[in-house]
């Protein structure tokens, strides 16, 4: 038994509001209109000694002809498959609807602890007309909880870990974060579906379709790193609804929290304003960065067509060129695999820590060779350099004239360090220091 347990129920009860409390985060959106949660949601949490992980997922809707409802009745259907514990959560402020009859006939066929929970309950009335919820036929007990202020929720928390074992959750904090970022309908999420190989996130066409922050642990080929699907960001004027804003700033924290960004972008248009702004996020931030051009099947080819199309991605990103660039689709699953592989390998670029006297012995005899020019007749002697104990690669540079050393030496130690060691696809940070 792996520990994991599905939130399920009809749009706008209150389940993301008890998956955030139950994992102690506001990872989550949650907002009063309904359809918020589309995808399936993951956290983990732990009660009387026992981990284990926790699914939000969409309001169920039957016989829906929307495509966004249609979708995401297959995600809970699947949340359910993988969970070992489903609870069923209902609001007793609205009472018993049509919705939550239909999907109690839905979960009367499956064999697994379901718990009926009615949500909403934060005084005495609400727990009395609660009572009719026993009519929807679902076996066991009503808890009663409040997942706003917490009420019930111990009570029903005890009895959920009562069918697990201690301590089986996968502990992915020291994996590998690989996050997957760009403007919205870049195809983030077919990507990740094809890369796993079944459909954990909903893709359609319609721009800002993903709006949590979905995390996957991939282990598949012999890898084993956590994928983040993101939300598509968008220039702040575009950005006209509280969810979307509450999307976007998601995305921008799982790029502070990745190690590796993949920046997707659509190659029928190229790299835009915005591409171009996301990519200097990262850069601002030092992750590692891989560019992939997403939909390159959609382009009519020809044998310099790759070679000028990248010419022109490295002017745009300049002066930081040395990122790897590949021509992918999720589609027809070309070089997908290829984009994982220098994803890993710009983290253990990233993580590349130089021993001091080589790094010394080749720099200094770089700067021998091209000294900084001198400034109001004054000449910058550097004699000493040496990599900092940082996440990202930053090195110092200590002389005796830190203040006259201008942007452009900078960049041209930057360069050297390049060509003598392999930091492509990582941004490097060089500071001056007083001798």
């Amino acid at each position: 038994m792996s520990n994991i347990v599905a939130i399920v129920g009809r749009p706008n009860v209150g389940k993301s509001t008890l998956f955030n409390r139950l994992i102690g985060t506001r990872k989550a959106i949650v907002n009063e209109e309904s359809g918020v949660t589309r995808d399936r949601n993951y956290g983990k949490s732990t009660w009387n000694g026992k981990d284990f992980s926790v699914i939000d997922t969409g309001g169920y809707v039957s016989n829906s002809d929307d495509i966004f409802e249609e979708e995401i009745n297959k995600q809970v259907l699947l949340a359910m498959e993988e969970a070992d514990v489903i609870l069923f959560m209902v609001d007793a402020e609205i009472g018993v609807t049509d919705l939550d009859q239909n999907f109690a006939r839905l979960l009367r066929n499956i064999d697994k602890p379901i718990y009926l929970v009615a949500n909403k309950v934060d005084n005495q009335d609400r727990m009395y007309e609660a009572q009719e919820f026993y009519r929807l036929g679902i076996p066991g007990d009503l808890f009663c909880i409040s997942s706003v202020s917490g009420s019930g929720t111990g009570d029903l928390l005890d009895q959920v870990v009562s069918h697990f074992r201690e301590n089986t959750v996968e502990d992915t904090d020291d994996l590998p974060r690989i996050t997957i970022v760009g403007r919205p309908n870049v195809g983030k999420s077919s990507t990740i579906n094809a890369l796993i190989g079944q459909e954990r996130n909903i893709v359609t066409d319609i721009a800002g379709t993903t709006r949590d922050t979905l995390n996957t642990h991939y282990t598949q080929f012999g890898y084993d790193f956590v994928l983040v699907d993101t939300a598509g960001v968008r220039k702040k004027a575009k950005v006209n609804e509280d969810v979307e804003f509450y999307s976007v700033m998601r995305s921008i924290r799982a790029i502070e929290e990745s190690d590796v960004c993949m920046l997707l972008i659509d190659a029928t248009r190229g790299m835009e304003a915005q591409d171009l702004n996301i990519f200097h996020l990262i850069e601002r931030n030092h992750k590692g960065v891989v560019i992939v051009v997403n939909k390159w099947d959609l382009i009519e080819k020809d044998n310099k067509t790759l070679a000028a199309y990248e010419q022109d991605l490295r002017k745009k990103i300049a002066p930081f060129k040395d990122v790897e660039i590949i021509f992918a689709s999720a589609l027809t699953k070309q070089r997908l695999l290829k984009t994982l592989e220098a994803a890993l390998h710009v983290y253990e670029n990233r993580r590349r820590k130089l021993k001091t006297s080589e790094f010394n012995r080749v720099m200094l005899e770089a700067i021998e060779e091209f000294p900084p020019p001198s400034l109001k007749g004054k000449y910058v002697k550097i004699k000493y350099a040496t990599q900092l104990p940082t996440h990202a690669p930053s090195f110092a540079f200590y002389c005796n004239l830190p203040q006259y050393v201008k942007e452009p030496y900078k960049r041209f130690l930057e360069n050297k360090i390049r060509e003598n060691w392999d930091f492509r696809g990582v941004p490097i940070q060089i500071f001056m220091r007083k001798k």
